[in-house]
Order: structure tokens, then sequence, then C-alpha cells
């Protein structure tokens, strides 16, 4: 999976069911992207998208998660950081995870992907999810296309199933069914999951927000088995309606 900006619940429950988890963050950044945004709900009760700026180093289809830089001149982190202690102060858990959250985003990264793969590994550490987490950066090089360059992955770390993002499916499915991972023998899945509701401050409950949502709301200690509660059987790619 692309590294991304305080990923929804799904994202977490995804790297708790399986045996690795590969940050896929030698793609292309994607413009207006959960790379680069997210949301969390405001003491409005309202959805707002908190951004990344990045700086433009490149032409845009030559920058890549791996070397996308923030542009830290804008002080983006302290603007995020206000925001999120606005929206969470009067939350459950303000006093136990803010102070956690606040000395993460008053670190300086230069690398779009460190930011995002070791926030995403800290919360893991914060919530009980001991997956192994590997960057495929770090494992070499690979050909660009997608569901090619996934296969070429899990033969690097010698897995022998696959458990995609139902989203993927637009891509794999393109041409044939269960794509270049049935032409290697490789069983296919696909995630399945069900947003859960838990406790939420602010009016109604809004799904679909950023992970910190649920940490203010419910604490570090209740937050992995409200994200198992969502969880649904994986669906086999031969069961799986394909996009038309």
């Amino acid at each position: 999976m692309q590294p991304t900006y305080l990923p929804w619940l799904g994202y977490f429950d995804m790297i708790d069911k399986v045996d690795v988890f590969v940050f896929l963050d030698n793609v292309q950044l994607m413009q207006r992207s959960w790379q680069t945004r997210n949301r969390i709900k405001n003491i409005k009760g309202e959805e707002i998208i908190l951004s990344i700026p990045v700086k433009k180093t490149a032409r845009f289809d030559e920058i890549t998660i791996l070397n996308a830089e923030p542009n830290n001149e804008s002080k983006w982190s302290v603007d995020h950081l206000r925001k999120i202690e606005d929206a969470y102060r009067k939350s459950t858990y303000f006093s136990t995870v803010n102070p956690l959250i606040k000395e993460f985003y008053s670190q300086t990264f230069t690398s779009l992907a460190d930011f995002h793969c070791k926030f995403i590994s800290q919360i893991c550490n914060w919530i009980g999810i001991d997956t192994p987490l590997i960057r495929a950066s770090d494992l070499g090089s690979f050909p660009e296309i997608k569901d090619v360059k996934t296969v070429k992955i899990i033969r690097a770390i010698n897995c022998n199933s696959y458990l995609s993002a139902r989203g993927s499916a637009e891509y794999i499915e393109a041409n044939t069914p269960g794509g270049e991972f049935t032409k290697h023998n490789i069983p296919l899945y696909y995630h399945n999951y069900e947003h859960p509701q838990y406790p939420q401050i602010n009016g109604a409950f809004l799904p679909f927000m950023g992970i910190i949502d649920l940490l203010y709301n419910v604490g570090f200690e209740q937050s992995l088995s409200i994200i198992k509660t969502g969880r649904r059987n994986d669906i086999y790619y031969s069961e799986f309606l394909r996009p038309v």
C-alpha cells in the first residue's frame, strides 16, 4: 500500500491482518490524493481537510512519494497540529494522546515517505500492531507496471499470497481476472472492511476520518479492538465484483 497521511481505520486493519506489510513508497505522487491529505472532524462537527504542501523539485510526474519534499517553509505541521488540538481538546483521551502527537509533529521531515512511514509505524506501536513493516524502496528496483511490480515485491519477500485494497481492482482486473497474480499462481484476495462506529465528540458520527480521530476519542488501548470490529471475510478474486 502507498504510505498515506493519517490513514483511515481500514488501512490499519489491513496492516494487522497480514504477515508482512509493504509501504509502496517508490511510486508517483498523485496530486490531491490521500498521499498528502486526510480528514479530521472539527469542533463544529464538520469534516475538514488537512493537506501537506509539497515542493515542486521536478516535473510533477517525476516526483515519487519517496523523493517528495514537504514544504516546511510553509509551517504546515504547526498549522495541522493547531487544528488537531482545537478539534480534539475536549476529547476523552486528549491528555494521553496529544503529547505524543505533538512530539511527532515537532520533528522536521524532508521526505514525505519518511514522515508517513514513521508516523504509521509509530501509531502501530501505540495501538499494539506488531506486523513487520517494509519499504519497497529498500528492496531494490522493480518494473513500473503496477501489478507486475507488486508480483516482484511479493517474490522478493518470499510471500505466497496477496491481500489487495479493493480500489486496486481497477487496474488489477483491467485485462484478465486476477491480473498478473493469477498468471503467477499467487492467490489474490481483496480486503473487505466495514467502517465501525465508536464514541466520537462534536455531534453526529462521521466515518472515514483519519486514524487520530479514533485515538483521541477512545485512546490507544481500545483502538485496535474497535478497528477489528469492522473486519469482514476477505473476498477471493474470482468472487469479487469487478469494475465495469
